[in-house]
């Protein structure tokens, strides 16, 4: 189904109907092993299902055609896929560059998980090129890890201008799309190497089910990378891998519907007397709006903001919401609020990526825009 649109793809793709029943929905192969033919006679490939299943294939086939690429994995979680990338492509010595606001969690696995292994890092504001370039020069820098947007202060990164810096040292570049998701946003296209998700959020999109994937563009990577997984076993279960393809059925009309509700939401607060600063990057006055414009092909569902009575409002803030509900995680059609400076990425308090103790996240679902915007206004007035 290559020649077909996104909405389609993501419908149809690895989702073949069931030959023997006609049933319209794949079912679920909830086995841990397959029955031989003979010793090695395997069917369809399938031996024991930490090493492949029917379910997790139609995912992976179906994330690698969404994304455009040639492999993808389906793991047990978004950490546990950087974790397998950064053990596949990483040994002691080597150098890994990442954003200065990167999520908390990867991070803490770059800095204390692999770090205590001998692998170093060095922190840069990836929307200065220069400062990039620096941090790359240092000897054996092996990753350029990019997010965009930013986890929480949604700041938006050129991945075409980065991929060439990367590519000049012969780093792997790696973006994180969680947050955009393939509906918005194409990193492969743009010249990434690797792709990275939390399918826990916009693919799954319904906070139902906790998982991660790569897609990878080259075969022989996508191989190293996968001896890891089936050597130390970090794979979607088929229940939860079925769950994920089922969210990504409506990927495209919730991503639609996310990113207009958090549009009308930034546009609401800019001037409020409560919010000091609104980061979305569907606003004009956004520092990534132009950039967001060209290589997105909508703004997505996620904004902060700054509240200007400090820590203490902040708090408040986050616990006087109605429809917004007070949790960590993202992407659902559930609208969430957050704390991150004590939640997401209390992991980094004390290090250059602690997010301001006044910014709160919205993770922004598909409710009624009216009720969505009345609750965070009734919220500020507390």
């Amino acid at each position: 189904m290559t020649d077909h649109a996104f909405a389609t793809r993501a419908i149809h793709v690895g989702q073949e109907f069931d030959p023997t029943t006609g049933a319209i929905i794949p079912p679920i192969y909830q086995t841990s092993t397959f029955v031989q033919d003979g010793v090695g006679g395997l069917r369809g490939g399938y031996e024991y299902s930490r090493g492949g299943n029917p379910t997790r294939t139609s995912l992976e086939t179906l994330l690698a055609s969404l994304e455009g690429g040639k492999r993808a994995l389906s793991f047990a979680s978004g950490l546990a896929a950087e974790d397998a990338l950064l053990r596949a492509v990483l040994e002691p010595g080597d150098h890994v560059v990442l954003g200065n606001d990167v999520y908390g969690g990867t991070h803490r696995l770059i800095n204390r998980v692999h770090g205590a292994w001998g692998i170093r890092n060095t922190t840069v504001d990836l929307t200065d090129l220069d400062a990039v370039r620096s941090a790359l020069s240092t000897d054996r820098s092996r990753v350029l890890w990019i997010e965009t947007p930013s986890n929480p202060l949604m700041k938006i990164s050129d991945i075409a201008a980065l991929a060439e810096l990367g590519h000049a040292v012969g780093a792997l570049v790696v973006v994180d799309n969680t947050f955009a998701s393939p509906a918005l946003q194409n990193p492969l296209a743009l010249g990434a190497d690797v792709i990275v998700h939390s399918t826990t959020k916009y693919l799954g999109g319904h906070s139902d089910v906790i998982g991660g994937a790569l897609v990878i563009n080259d075969d022989e990577l996508a191989d190293k990378v996968q001896f890891i997984q089936f050597a130390a076993g970090a794979i979607s279960a088929p229940m939860d891998a079925w769950l994920t393809t089922r969210g990504i059925k409506t990927l495209a009309v919730r991503m639609q519907k996310h990113s207009a509700n958090a549009q009308a939401i930034a546009e609401s607060l800019v001037g409020h007397p409560a919010i000091e600063a609104v980061y979305y990057p569907g606003l004009p006055t956004h520092p990534g709006h132009e950039l967001a414009a060209r290589q997105m092909s909508g703004f997505g569902g996620m904004l902060s903001v700054a509240v200007a009575g400090g820590a203490a409002a902040a708090r408040k803030f986050a616990e006087s919401t109605e429809v917004f509900q007070l949790a960590e995680s993202l992407g659902g059609v559930e609208s969430l609020i957050g704390y991150p400076a004590e939640m997401t990425h209390a992991s980094v308090r004390g290090t250059e990526l602690e997010v301001p103790d006044n910014i709160i996240r919205l993770s922004v679902g598909i409710e009624d825009e009216a009720d969505l915007i009345a609750d965070v206004r009734q919220a500020l007035a507390r």
